[in-house]
């Protein structure tokens, strides 16, 4: 099993598009950039096929240490969510994608 990289990503850019390397890794940055700049001011990304990032916002709650039992307080954050596209699903557990699944 292999980790996916930029560097994977952008070498399959220049290969499946033809865009020079410098090209496929400088349209790769950009769209890694919209999609960051889009998450950190609450926008959901969604990418039809595939699945949809969005970020929640989790309130303050008291939490355990597990190794002390003792309770410490879990300060307000936002926390980035992936929900995967039936078609996305299907893929992985190998199965015929639903009809009109990748609305997701």
């Amino acid at each position: 099993m292999s980790t996916v990289t930029r560097a994977h990503l952008a070498e399959t850019i220049y290969t499946q598009v033809g865009l020079s390397r410098n090209e496929s890794a400088a349209l790769l940055e950009t769209v890694l950039a919209r999609m960051s700049e889009a998450l950190e001011s609450g926008e959901s990304v969604k990418i039809s096929g595939f699945g949809t990032f969005s970020v929640r916002q989790k309130g303050r709650r008291i939490g355990r240490n597990p190794k002390t039992g003792i309770e410490v307080p879990i300060l307000p954050r936002r926390v980035l969510v992936f929900r995967p596209s039936q078609v996305l699903k299907a893929h992985v557990n190998h199965v015929a994608p639903p009809p009109g699944g990748d609305d997701e």
